[in-house]
């Protein structure tokens, strides 16, 4: 008796959060225009577009489709940096703000599905110098966290198309 209502209960939890949108994060199923795409990028080698390569191919998209029916994703800019917030009365500094910015567009077979657009994500984090490197892997940490962010973003912006 008592299982059956642990059960009822949770069914009607699952029923409830399905009724108002609620889904897990994982995979964006893309648009048809976006089954087969080609990824375009100055730098190949960013934390971003190895993210979205990754987003890309895990929501099913073909990245290695013919020019002509491929949709082509052109990341434009994709750029991280650092700006000093605070520093100490040694004027040594003691926080840091890490932007991530990128700027991309989607053209599908001649016609512009999404003209250029600039997402920027931004965190904020202390700074110690008697423990440099792990600060410094810190910033690291936090710059691919920032470029997920925005592949999350872009996933979910390309889904509208």
């Amino acid at each position: 008796m008592r299982a059956a209502r642990a059960l009822a209960g949770f069914a009607l939890a699952a029923l409830l959060m399905q009724g108002c949108g609620f889904h897990l994060q994982g995979t964006h199923p893309l648009p048809r225009s976006l089954a087969s795409a080609r990824l375009e990028a100055r730098d190949t080698q960013t934390d971003f577009y190895a993210s979205l390569r990754a987003s890309l191919l895990d929501s099913g998209a073909r990245l290695d489709g013919p020019p002509g029916d491929a949709a082509t994703i052109r990341i434009l800019d994709d750029a991280a940096s650092e700006k000093v917030l605070t520093v100490s009365a040694r004027n040594i500094p003691t926080a840091y703000q890490l932007s991530y910015r990128v700027r991309l567009s989607v053209e599908y077979q001649g016609r512009e599905l999404l003209p250029a657009e600039t997402h920027t994500v931004t965190r904020e984090y202390s700074f110690d110098e008697t423990t440099l490197l792990a600060k410094q892997r810190e910033r690291d940490v936090l710059q691919q966290a920032l470029a997920d962010d925005l592949v999350a973003l872009v996933m979910r912006r390309l889904a509208t198309l």
